[in-house]
């Protein structure tokens, strides 16, 4: 439980992750998986984009993907759940600085305690403990209407670990508790929370499955929610901080890179930052 209770964490970083004024870019394939090539590289890497988490289902990994996955010689994640230490800080992060009954006011108490009756069957003193992050991916979890989820960046990990390679991150598990807090007031964070329903994430699902990382991208870009602030912080300042990483990594060996797909499409997406530095990023298609 609490293994799930870490990585779906990660999950609302796509599924509520940005609500604000989509970006104009030119329009991308429709693929999951893309190479990385040129730019000085000796061997391609590969970036892929994932849902995080995703019934059993409906859970795949196309052949190209496997053979991608089978090639490269090191697996970077967002954040690298293999490693102890990160682990570790997860679920120290996961409880609250404070109890959620003095942090949120009697109102907010009130609209989270619904919310979490009508999501999960909890009450709002059942987590009390607990950060509104933890919450959120707790209710994000009973979103997909199923018992049997899949993570995708575990599924990577097994694999990685059968070939013995090299698992790393991009970020660290505090650097993403801290840009969420930054980027999210409380408010906002029940705002999305309230967004959250089972039809939400069946169109995301099949958006996904579909491979349109343009139409994951939109689907997480609606000016209605929250800010161009918020927008800044989840995806394009992460995004610039990756690209900067990535080079180096990909120099020393072929890198298999899994992150979030909305993190793919957009002005300020990794596809595009990246072919803004020199490389060729190509769909690598069904």
């Amino acid at each position: 439980m609490k293994k799930i209770v870490s990585l779906s964490i990660s999950v609302i970083l796509l599924v509520f992750g940005v609500k604000t004024q989509a970006q104009t870019s030119p329009k991308l394939e429709n693929s999951l998986l893309w190479e990385v090539s040129g730019n000085g590289l000796s061997k391609p890497s590969y970036l892929y984009g994932t849902i995080h988490m995703i019934c059993s289902s409906d859970y795949f990994l196309t052949d190209k993907t496997k053979k991608a996955l089978e090639s490269a010689e090191k697996l970077v994640l967002e954040i690298n759940f293999s490693d102890p230490k990160e682990m570790s800080q997860m679920q120290q992060l996961a409880m609250g600085k404070e109890l959620l009954s003095k942090k949120l006011n009697p109102e907010q108490l009130a609209k989270l305690d619904a919310i979490l009756k009508k999501t999960t069957g909890m009450t709002v003193q059942q987590v009390d403990s607990f950060s509104l992050l933890t919450v959120m991916s707790l209710i994000s979890m009973k979103s997909f209407g199923c018992n049997d989820l899949k993570f995708y960046e575990m599924e990577f990990i097994e694999q990685a670990k059968k070939r013995n390679i090299e698992i790393g991150g991009l970020e660290t598990v505090k650097q993403q508790f801290d840009m969420f807090e930054k980027a999210y007031t409380d408010d906002e964070t029940i705002a999305m929370l309230e967004e959250s329903t089972p039809e939400e994430s069946s169109k995301l699902v099949s958006t996904y499955k579909a491979g349109n990382v343009d139409e994951m991208y939109d689907f997480t870009t609606d000016k209605k929610y929250t800010s161009e602030k918020t927008k800044k912080i989840i995806l394009d300042e992460r995004n610039q901080n990756w690209v900067k990483i990535m080079p180096e990594l990909m120099k020393k060996q072929s890198v298999f890179f899994a992150v979030g797909s909305a993190h793919l499409a957009g002005e300020s997406g990794v596809i595009n930052l990246l072919k803004k530095a020199g490389y060729k990023v190509k769909p690598i298609l069904n």
